[in-house]
């Protein structure tokens, strides 16, 4: 079959396939099931692919009134692990002839400017972290189908929710104290407003009380390394006996409360131990080594656009939280003698 010297059309892979034009459209829409014969889809398939064919995206894509863009909102484009939610999410996007364009929502400073004159022209759809689900009303982003990322199910803006099993990993952290004999923990806890933190701090008080003489003090901090130090510092000199482990929301908190322990004269883990939460590249960073609980960012990111696209054909979401691990390192050991 010989190449044409123009730019193939839809009608000559028709014609080079014996097939009528709307089979084709069919087929290369991947809406051909049930309506043409497999043998059909492989035959106006290798057509294309002999001919050199492309769609005219743009022109498919106004009649379908599709842009074929996802806005993908996160609290800061600083961190890690959102880095690679955006990596994951991504690549899932590009499978499928979608991009993803970042919203960025810095703490502190409120959402960034909405970069269009009209979300609902210029996007299909929205994933969100809810850590930055205040910025959805800047673009009017709940009116778009949506996908909320480590999100109450209950109140999730009437989107789809893909979230981390982040109690199941409270729960291995709790678990790893509980038998190295702590009884005695302070949470340090992110000051940020976000279902996510309140899981972590309802499963810990959960699984303490179920242990016999375990206790958890609860000191807030934003998630800053300084932060962390000065919360840790006044949590330590508090009244009554020191706490034994240090439960931290994220890694950068549980880095602020390794500089903490040591300015009060104390030795990580044999004074107090330390857990973090994320498994960042800090993690192993630090000295000991953090024990933290890992979270698959690149995966969260997959999982949250895979839910979209699902949303968008009309579909339902597969289920199911994504599972988490502890990582068990240096930085936890039996409480020593105060």
């Amino acid at each position: 079959m010989a190449r044409s010297s123009t730019r193939p059309t839809s009608r000559d892979v028709a014609q080079a396939a014996g097939v009528s034009q709307a089979a084709v459209s069919l087929v290369l829409g991947e809406k051909w099931r049930g309506r043409v014969s497999a043998a059909t889809a492989d035959r106006v398939r290798a057509a294309a692919r002999e001919l050199g064919y492309r769609p005219n995206l743009a022109a498919r894509n106004l009649r379908l009134g599709r842009t074929r863009t996802v806005l993908l909102v996160v609290p800061a484009l600083t961190t890690e692990f959102f880095a690679g939610v955006y990596t994951g999410a991504a690549r899932v996007a590009a499978a499928h002839g979608f991009g993803v364009v970042l919203y960025p929502s810095p703490e502190g400073i409120g959402p960034a400017r909405d970069p269009f004159a009209s979300a609902q022209a210029a996007l299909d759809g929205v994933i969100a972290s809810s850590m930055a689900a205040d910025a959805l009303a800047a673009i009017r982003g709940d009116q778009l189908p949506l996908v909320m990322l480590d999100s109450d199910p209950a109140g999730s803006l009437g989107g789809a929710t893909v979230n981390l099993d982040i109690a199941d990993g409270v729960r291995q952290l709790c678990e790893h104290l509980f038998d190295l004999g702590h009884r005695r923990l302070l949470h340090l806890a992110a000051d940020v407003a976000s279902w996510t933190f309140e899981v972590r701090a309802r499963e810990l008080a959960r699984r303490a009380a179920a242990v016999p003489g375990a206790r958890v003090r609860t000191a807030r901090a934003p998630i800053s390394i300084d932060g962390a130090v000065s919360a840790t510092l006044a949590a330590l000199g508090g009244p009554g006996p020191r706490p034994t482990a240090v439960v931290c929301d994220d890694d950068k908190l549980a880095a602020g409360a390794y500089k903490a322990i040591r300015r009060a004269g104390l030795r990580v883990p044999e004074d107090v131990s330390v857990t973090g939460l994320d498994d960042l590249a800090l993690a192993t960073a630090i000295d000991p080594e953090l024990t933290t609980v890992r979270l698959d960012a690149e995966l969260f990111g997959e999982r949250g656009m895979q839910a979209l696209l699902a949303v968008l054909e009309g579909g339902t979401p597969a289920g199911g939280d994504i599972p988490v691990q502890l990582v068990v390192r240096g930085s936890t050991a039996p409480p020593g003698t105060p």
